[in-house]
């Protein structure tokens, strides 16, 4: 085997093994092992392991489509200009047509040299694989990625089960999560609708429950969607404005974030305005009292936590200070004798 076609051959098993787990493997290591499975069958169905030199109209994209943002190809497009593209994209033979293609995974390697000047072939590695194999692949290669939003993965279980590739259990299983969550994913994706999805964008950091939150707003008010993209739309706008009439001072903040954050507020009922607090009543008390005629000499002062006596500093206050205990037991003997006197009446 030469050295070539050693290199092309470790290009698709990077991709078929990444992921692979640690010689003590745990459950996430296992379960990426799982979802890659079908990229391995994928790469011992390539044609000799060749890398071939195809005609970008050549390939038709078919697939489930697994990104709210498939044109964002522009630095992608500059990259392979610069350096030539590095990685082949993975298509099979048409079933019906000769010398055409069906895209496997690698849309944006593909739409980037559709739009470019520069570079007119597309170097794909051609695999013998049927449609259910097709789609298992595409979904391997996807969990290899760790940039797919929330949102993103909900659409795509969302699109999996109607164009028939199976039912919420299969996908679940392929996709290497629980049926609840598919359900669960599901249910968000068809109560916002894709249409508005694809308005906001991929929003990432935003996860599970604020589209839940969403959804639920949207299911309780029922407003229109119509409006809600076009709310979206104008934060697209407004940000592209403001990118280059401020340039590199420009908010680097996400779009699709702002654009989710803008139709929740469109749709989220207003916090209801929280009722004032009775103000407590205070519960201390003070009592002026007269020390030799003076007035105000003393302060007795009665709180929840007891009673206390504030004494003007002098030779008065050292000596109740030195004579505070005997005061007290007489005192408290005085108050005994009083209730006594009192129960004998």
């Amino acid at each position: 085997m030469t050295s070539r076609k050693k290199s092309r051959m470790s290009m698709l098993d990077s991709l078929a093994a990444a992921g692979a787990p640690a010689p003590a493997m745990t459950a996430q290591a296992s379960s990426m092992m799982s979802s890659n499975r079908a990229l391995r069958s994928a790469r011992d169905a390539v044609d000799s392991h060749r890398v071939w030199d195809l005609e970008p109209h050549q390939i038709e994209d078919t697939r489930v489509n697994d990104r709210l943002d498939p044109n964002d190809i522009l630095d992608l497009r500059e990259a392979i200009e610069a350096n030539g593209q590095t990685v082949p994209i993975l298509v099979r033979r048409h079933p019906t047509e000769p010398d055409r293609y069906l895209l496997v995974y690698g849309r944006r390697r593909l739409e980037a040299i559709r739009n470019s000047d520069k570079v007119t072939k597309v170097r794909a590695l051609v695999a013998n694989l049927d449609d259910d194999a097709a789609v298992r692949a595409q979904i391997s290669e996807n969990m290899a990625r760790r940039d797919l939003s929330f949102i993103e993965k909900a659409l795509f279980a969302q699109e999996l089960v109607e164009n028939g590739f199976g039912n919420q259990s299969q996908v679940a299983e392929v996709l290497t999560v629980t049926k609840s969550a598919v359900s669960m994913a599901i249910a968000i994706a068809e109560t916002i609708t894709p249409e508005l999805i694809r308005a906001i964008g991929p929003a990432q950091g935003i996860g599970r429950p604020r589209w839940d939150a969403l959804a639920k707003a949207i299911a309780e008010t029922n407003p229109s969607r119509d409006r809600l993209i076009a709310i979206a739309e104008d934060v697209y706008k407004t940000f592209t404005i403001e990118a280059v009439t401020e340039g590199s001072n420009a908010d680097p903040a996400d779009p699709s974030v702002l654009a989710f954050e803008a139709v929740f507020k469109a749709v989220a009922p207003a916090p209801e305005p929280k009722a004032a607090k009775p103000a407590k009543r205070s519960s201390s008390r003070a009592q002026a009292l007269t020390v030799g005629g003076r007035k105000r000499g003393a302060t007795l002062r009665r709180t929840a936590k007891g009673v206390s006596l504030e004494l003007a500093s002098g030779g008065f206050a050292d000596w109740l200070e030195a004579e505070a205990q005997t005061l007290i037991d007489d005192l408290h003997a005085r108050w005994q004798q009083q209730a006594e006197d009192h129960n004998a009446q």
